[in-house]
Parts: C-alpha cells; structure tokens; sequence
C-alpha cells in the first residue's frame, strides 16, 4: 500500500488540477463578454488564460507517452510562465487605473515587462539558456535548470511584487468601505497566480521527489490553497465593469459556475472512478463510461434544478424582499398568449353551455375596439363596429337601439354581455355568443355557468390592464435605472470618476460612433419592436423630459422625438416625389413612418 499511495497521490493532483483548467477556462469563458468593456476584466482574463496554459500542459506532459512530447508539452507550458508576471502587473495597473490614477509609469512598466515576457520565451524556445533537457521522472517529468533561469526568477518575483505594491495603492485610494473591503481580499488573493504557475522542480536536483508521499501532499495542499485563492479572486473580480446591482452580479456568477465547471467537474470525478472500477462491474470499460457519463450529466442538472432556490436563500443572494416580489411577479404575469388561451378556455366552455355555434371576446382600447379570441364560426364583426352600435353599447340607457333580456344585449346575430371591472365603473369589453334564438332564453342551470364565465374573462381583461400599467412604468424607469447603476459603478472607487461619469453620460452617448445606427435601429422599429424599446437612445435627457407629455412611455417619447426630427427636413411647399429637395423627407417619412417599400 505504501508503494501505491504516491501513485494515488499523483492521481488526486492531477485531477485537482484538471479542475483548475475547467474552473479557469469556464471564468474566462464568462468574462469575455465583459472584457471587451472593462480593462480590469480584460487583464484578469488575459491572467486567466496564461494560468489555464501552464496547468494544461502540465496534465499533457504527465499523460505522454514520448519524451519528445513530453519535452514540447512543457516548453509550451512556458508561454504561460513567461506572461504570468506581466499579465499580473498589466492587471494591477487596471485595479490602480480603477480608482482614478492616472500616473503613467505602471502602464509603461505593465508595456516593458511584456516586452521581457517575449525575450524570455524567445530564449526558451530558440536556446538552453533559461531551461536545459528534458529531466524524464517519473510522474513529475520536467525541465532542468539553465545558466539564467535565476535571472528570470528575479524577473519573475519581482514583477510579483511590483503588482502587489500597485494593489496596495489601489486599495488606499478606494473611498467607500465596500470597494476598499474587496480591494482588501483582492490583495490577499493576489500571490494565487505566481504561487500557481512557478516552476520550482527547476531549482530541485532531487530525483526521487516522485516517490515521496509528503512531496506530494505537499502539492495538493499547495495547489487547494491556490484554487481558494483563485476562487476569491475570481468572486471579487466579476464586480468590476458590472453596471447591474451587487446581488445580480453574485446570482449570475454562481448560476454560471453550477451549471458549466461544477457540473464539468462531476462528470470528470465519474469518468475517473468508473474508469478504475468498471471491471469490478464485469461491465467494458465503453458502456459504464457511457451510461454513468450520460446518468451524470442528467442527475447534475436535476440536482442544480431542484436545490436552486434553497442554495440561494442560503448563500442569501436574492434575499432582498423586493427581489422576491419582482421573482413572483414574473413567474405570475399574464402574457397576451395566456390571456388568449384562457379566453379561449372561457368562450369553449361558454359555446357548451349555451350550446352556440361561436363566440368572441373584444377588448376596448384607446385605439377602438380589439377583437381578442373567437372561437367556432368566424363570427362577421365588421358590421358590429359602427359608431351608433358601438356608443349605444358604451350608453346601454339607449334603450332604442338595444333590447336588453336578463342582462343580455341583443346585438345583431349575438348575445353580447359587457365586462366590466370589479368595481363595476368602467368597462373593459365585451362577450359575445351566436345567438340561437330571437330572444336569450338561457335556462336556470344555463344561467349561473354563464355568469361565472363572465366573471372570469372580466377579471382576465382587468388584470391584463393593470399589468400593462406595471409595464409602462417599468418601462418609463428602465433607461433612468441604467444611468443610475453606471453611475453607482463609478462611484465607489473615485469620486472624480464618479463626477466624471455623471457629466459625461450623455456626451458620451451622443459622441458614441455608434450613435448613427442607433438612431437607425430606433427608426427600423419606429412602430414597434426591440430595437426601439431597447434603444440607448431612451437614456437621453430630451427622452426623459419627453416622457411627461406621453404617459411616462420612453417608447412614445423618443418616437415623438424621431417624428419631430422627420418634420424638420420637410421642405416648403407642395409636396413632391422626384425632386431633390423633397428626396431625403419623402425617404424618412414614407419608409419608416408610413412603412411602404421603397
């Protein structure tokens, strides 16, 4: 047993490293939609990615077979080694930068230790100056030292500490108790790389470091220590560049960690445990590695599921009241297709009941009356819609134009009865049933179904109005919440950047290169549809001033703004559509105001 536990060992740090290389792909996988945003996430991935490269071809050179590849395994590892300590610097003057320091030695010196980064490599692919020949041990196989491998490990180490002082800075000139709180934990995590990624087998001339067992606890408590420290660097690092609120940014990280490395990990345990003990399953190694990776891979996902809700009350991430409603609300809202599904659910049961050919719902709106669902035989509305019909059916006290029998309205070929709210005070639509008779003539038992139906497709109509009102002020905060967590985002680490953000947002927006097809996008939805509901353009002060004069609707007020601008390039005079002067009005208003192709 004692011969096998380096054996053992050696395996169990392997696999700890295997899940380094999972974790730190996956966080670079999250942060690259980030970096190309922020600095500080753009350095921290470009740190990510060298530490990823050295514990790869590390694993690589462990599982070859050749001493060649073994060789080219680990001289690749060193396009990690080489750029770890300018990546670090490089990410320390982005955390300095954060905080409103504008000094430019740390960029110079983050430019020049790059520069040494590239010699170094250089000489480590091209000469034997830094490393020497393949040391082939068992399973710790490195390279041997060369006559400057310790002038790169001052290089090394003092990058190291040049990165560590610019935390430090960076950390005094924080303002507020929370950012200065995670400048703090970011300085204590900030060895994890260098620690990580060093290779010290070089300055070892021991050979038998394989076969030690302490060696190799060693190893493991090194490399657990580094994943914990990895781990905070990581959870501290993802609120940099982040304009979404705190508990947001921590649901959306550990959401992401579940469901890509942790359920990668668990896959990665079973296909090593499987692998080992499949024969004592009289099972081919092919079909327990099947079964047992597609089992997995559906019990981790059932697992995450099922325990999401209880991990997050736990770790608190959305235990804010508030956070909860809004949860509960989303989960609650009436969409425009459950509306429809339920009123058709309602007019089924109602042509049962009353034993009708057909029926519809219709809506009023500010727009006239709105047909939602009809059911059966295509019921013929158009007739129905006129002015007279339509006041005496508002004004049911116009008893010449409506014969009313058990509350029912006789309305052309239907039976209309009208929705209203639950206080009885406005009305919302109308129900309307193919007549079957001259008269309604429902049955004691036909007449309370009815009435509950009517009920029930009121309080549908009622309820999707007060939704559309929730909506329409959401709406109206949305782009005045997007100002306002940038503004947040700036303000913990610097008040002339917090200053400098509240006056230069809009300047920003409008100066953007983009700003042209924005205003673009905007006018392709003019009538509707994401890219004008979405638009940065709602985040404008004329928007915002805008909104009183439109119901609080952004979407309204910045099309009453387009269309104004449409109206400036009018020419005077009659219109015309082939000279010059009206070429540019006839474009805008036809295409995109009215429409038509061109």
């Amino acid at each position: 047993m004692s011969e096998q536990l380096p054996d053992i060992l050696a395996l169990i740090n392997d696999v700890l490293q295997a899940v380094i290389v999972i974790f730190g792909t996956a966080v670079f996988l999250y942060n690259l939609r980030y970096s190309l945003r922020d600095r500080v996430t753009r350095a921290f991935n470009a740190l990510l990615l060298f530490v990823v490269i050295v514990f790869l071809t590390e694993l690589m050179a462990n599982r070859t077979t050749l001493p060649l590849s073994t060789e080219s395994w680990l001289r690749l590892g060193w396009v990690g080694i080489a750029f770890v300590p300018a990546a670090q610097l490089h990410l320390s003057d982005a955390l300095l930068r954060a905080t409103g320091y504008l000094g430019a030695f740390p960029r110079l010196l983050a430019r020049v230790v790059y520069m040494a980064g590239i010699l170094f490599l250089g000489l480590v692919i091209f000469t034997g100056l830094i490393v020497g020949g393949l040391m082939p041990i068992p399973r710790i196989p490195h390279l041997e030292a060369g006559p400057l491998f310790l002038i790169f490990t001052a290089y090394f180490w003092l990058t190291t500490l040049a990165s560590i002082y610019n935390v430090w800075h960076a950390r005094r000139r924080c303002i507020t108790r929370t950012s200065r709180q995670r400048m703090t934990m970011i300085l204590l995590a900030f060895l994890a790389a260098p620690l990580a990624v060093f290779p010290y087998l070089l300055l070892s001339g021991n050979a038998g470091l394989g076969d030690s067992a302490l060696f190799w606890l060693m190893l493991i408590a090194g490399n657990l220590v580094v994943s914990v420290m990895f781990a905070l660097l990581t959870y501290y690092m993802a609120y940099f560049g982040a304009f979404s609120p705190d508990r947001v940014v921590r649901v959306r990280l550990f959401k992401f960690m579940a469901r890509v490395p942790l359920a990668a990990t668990v896959v990665l345990l079973v296909y090593i445990l499987v692998n080992r003990t499949s024969s004592l399953l009289g099972l081919p190694v092919e079909t327990a590695l099947a079964f047992a990776i597609v089992a997995t891979v559906m019990l981790t996902q059932w697992a995450i599921q099922i325990f999401k809700q209880p991990l997050e009350r736990i770790l608190q991430l959305n235990d804010d009241p508030d956070v909860r409603r809004i949860q509960e609300l989303s989960e609650r809202l009436l969409t425009t297709r459950d509306l429809h599904q339920y009123l058709e659910g309602i007019l089924l049961a109602a042509c049962d009941a009353l034993r009708s050919p057909s029926a519809f719902v219709a809506a009023f709106t500010p727009e006239g009356p709105q047909v939602e669902v009809m059911v059966g035989m295509k019921p013929e509305l158009e007739e129905l819609w006129d002015a007279e019909r339509l006041q005496a059916l508002t004004q049911p006290e116009d008893e010449a134009a409506l014969t009313e029998v058990n509350h029912f309205i006789v309305w052309g070929n239907y039976w209309i009865r009208p929705l209203h709210n639950r206080k009885g005070e406005a009305l919302l639509g109308i129900l309307g049933v193919r007549a079957r008779s001259e008269t309604p003539d429902l049955t004691e038992a036909e007449l309370p179904i009815f009435e509950r139906l009517i009920t029930q497709a009121s309080r549908a109509l009622e309820d999707r109005l007060l939704q559309q009102g929730v909506f329409a002020a959401v709406e109206g905060l949305l782009p005045q919440v997007r100002v306002l967590q940038r503004q947040r985002s700036a303000a913990g680490y610097t008040s002339a950047a917090f200053i400098e953000q509240l006056t230069e947002d809009e300047e920003a927006l409008v100066n953007d290169p983009d700003f042209y097809n924005m205003v673009w996008d905007a006018m392709s939805h003019y009538w509707g549809g994401p890219k004008l509901t979405e638009s940065p353009l709602l985040e404008l002060q004329i928007v915002q001033r805008a909104m009183e004069e439109h119901g609080g609707s952004p979407t309204k007020a910045l099309r009453d703004i387009l269309a104004r601008a449409i109206e400036q390039q009018k020419p005077e005079g009659l219109r015309s559509l082939t000279t010059t002067e009206w070429l540019l009005y006839n474009i805008l208003e036809l295409k995109f105001v009215q429409g038509r192709k061109v």
